[in-house]
């Protein structure tokens, strides 16, 4: 399978899982959630989809639950809308690549700052 198809489901998939979590799905535990990215495997049988949640460990947890129950749903929709062979079976993960960047920001600002006030100190 080419690898430029591949990368096209994979934008594919992504945006109708976030279409059909944003407009269709109407699970209460599921709330401030962003579809990252979706991985493919090489036969389109499965599909990892990353998801970012706004919110606490306990609010994560809850919210990647009540992905799980709606998965069956959510796989049925993207079936229905991708014209492929087989829908791929999804597997939701939470992506911390976000949470990980804003850490390492303030990090950086807090090390810049702290580097001003040396600086200041010395003139």
């Amino acid at each position: 399978m080419s690898s430029r198809r591949i990368e096209r489901l994979n934008e594919a998939v992504k945006q109708e899982v976030s279409k059909i979590i944003l407009y269709e799905l109407k699970e209460p535990r599921i709330s401030f959630i962003t579809v990252t990215r979706a991985e493919i495997s090489p036969d389109l049988r499965r599909a990892k989809v990353y998801v970012s949640i706004l919110g606490d460990d306990a609010a994560q947890k809850k919210t990647l639950w009540g992905l799980e129950h709606a998965k069956g749903f959510i796989q049925k929709e993207v079936g229905a809308r991708l014209k492929i062979r087989y829908t791929p079976i999804l597997t939701f993960y939470l992506d911390e690549s976000i949470k990980k960047s804003i850490h390492i920001s303030k990090l950086i600002d807090e090390a810049v700052k702290d580097s001003n006030i040396d600086i200041k100190g010395e003139l």
